[in-house]
């Protein structure tokens, strides 16, 4: 399912497209040097993701960072030199991609940006949105690419377009077009924009050929931003507002937090059918929102913390203390609010409508990385099956970019995005957590070294 804007150009694919050309085609030498290794995997379980199936006791051969050779272990002779893998036991699965991810700006020290960034490739995830960028993500954009800097894929918005930063129509054209120009990837959209400024936004954005995501400004409304055929609407933003009955977007709090007891579920296939006639994403960012509700205490002591510092930690712990002093924050209104999410989420999934992995990290105990393994448990606990949920930071994800033939499955031709897990994720995605490696672009990181990687953040943090 594709998403065509007025202009017939699928603003998915125009992202892609904009990216792709943005990228230098030299490597550094430490990325030539990897790519130009083969590697092997040898009697490794394969998960393709193109079906729902497990191919058993395959050799999977990687050479100048694609996947070259995959077959039954007896029938694919292991290259002379390569390094060889062994993958008893193991499940190999497609690289993950975090679509609502947060890079640390440019005033951030440059040891915490590269241990946020390695955070996502240390769970698997290969590819990551930046949902807030800023010039100099363009550059780290660049360095990914070319193996400078170990961090997955990286696509990037500019700095946020808000009810702040848009004071009138003729300010949003010219941010629109500057950042078009500057080569970000996409627009971000943030709350408080007004409808004439959102329709400035979204004619300009078909002019220039940049999509646009985020979220859905109460003066907008989920109809309009459905009509603007918007690239990603994140954390379910819009929906409670519309299915209130009547629909509030007035007095609307914490994505309609206040408004739970008057939703109307009856509207809902209706919504979730409109979304997917539409051609609109969903990244619904559902791990953040439990934390709201849970003790502070107690998340904690959650182990990923380790690799928190302990000033961010506090600041966490005391923002879900501030938000739970107000009675909205109530732990039954937690549980009907969440139960809803739950439910929007289901209905857009059966409607069709596309949906794509995305936690919302760092934030509020979403650590990097960590919080993705959160976000696939919630798409479980909501109905999806295991194969459904890994669908969603997988071929989904290739799907939404136009990069089908590239990414998002374990096939011959394809870029060596590859994780491996030490149990069937089909049964459980549990198993996806804590991988036994990571090949990035074809660049293998054994577990060990993950693990050493981890246990220095920890200790640089004093953990």
């Amino acid at each position: 399912m594709g998403f065509t804007s007025r202009t017939s150009r699928s603003r998915s694919v125009v992202l892609a497209a904009s990216l792709f050309a943005a990228l230098p085609t030299a490597l550094t030498a430490a990325a030539q040097e990897a790519a130009g290794r083969i590697f092997a995997f040898t009697d490794v379980a394969v998960v393709p993701m193109d079906g729902e199936l497990v191919l058993e006791a395959q050799t999977v051969v990687v050479a100048d960072g694609r996947i070259a050779r995959i077959g039954p272990a007896g029938d694919v002779e292991v290259p002379g030199g390569a390094v060889t893998i062994d993958g008893t036991g193991h499940y190999l699965i497609p690289g993950l991609a975090e679509m609502h991810a947060h890079i640390p700006g440019s005033n951030a020290p440059p040891a915490y940006l590269e241990n946020t960034l390695f955070l996502y490739v240390a769970n698997g995830i290969t590819t990551i949105r930046g949902m807030l960028g800023e010039p100099a993500h363009l550059e780290l954009r660049e360095r990914a690419a070319t193996g400078e800097l170990l961090a997955p894929r990286i696509y990037t918005s500019g700095p946020s377009l808000n009810g702040n930063s848009v004071g009138s129509p003729e300010v949003a054209r010219r941010m629109v077009r500057e950042q078009a120009a500057a080569g970000y990837d996409f627009l971000k959209l943030h709350p408080g924009l007004t409808r004439p400024a959102f329709d400035a936004i979204d004619e300009t954005a078909d002019e220039v050929g940049i999509g646009f995501a985020g979220h859905v400004s109460l003066a907008v409304g989920l109809e309009r931003t459905l009509d603007a055929r918007q690239a990603t609407i994140d954390h379910l933003d819009g929906y409670v507002e519309m299915l209130a009955d009547p629909p509030d977007a007035e007095t609307s709090q914490f994505f309609g937090l206040n408004l739970v007891e008057a939703v109307d579920l009856d509207g809902l296939d209706h919504l979730a059918r409109r979304t997917a006639e539409a051609g609109v994403w969903n990244v619904p960012t559902q791990a953040l929102f439990p934390d709201f509700f849970a003790d502070p205490d107690e998340l904690l002591r959650r182990p990923e913390m380790r690799y928190v510092s302990t000033q961010q930690a506090t600041a966490w712990a005391n923002s879900v203390r501030q938000q739970q002093s107000s009675p909205l924050f109530s732990a039954e209104s937690g549980r009907r609010f969440l139960e809803l999410r739950r439910a929007i989420l289901k209905a857009l999934h059966d409607a069709g409508a596309g949906i794509l992995l995305g936690s919302d990290a760092p934030q509020v105990f979403n650590v990097p990385g960590f919080a993705m393994h959160e976000e696939l448990t919630e798409y479980v606990r909501a109905g999806f099956t295991p194969y459904e949920a890994l669908r969603t930071g997988t071929v989904e994800v290739a799907r939404f970019f136009g990069a089908d033939g590239e990414r998002g499955t374990v096939a011959e031709g394809m870029v060596a995005d590859l994780v491996l897990v030490r149990g069937n994720p089909l049964e459980d995605v549990g198993h996806v957590r804590d991988p036994a490696g990571v090949m990035l672009n074809g660049r293998w990181l054994p577990g060990e070294e993950i693990r050493e990687r981890l246990e220095a953040i920890a200790a640089g943090y004093g953990n």
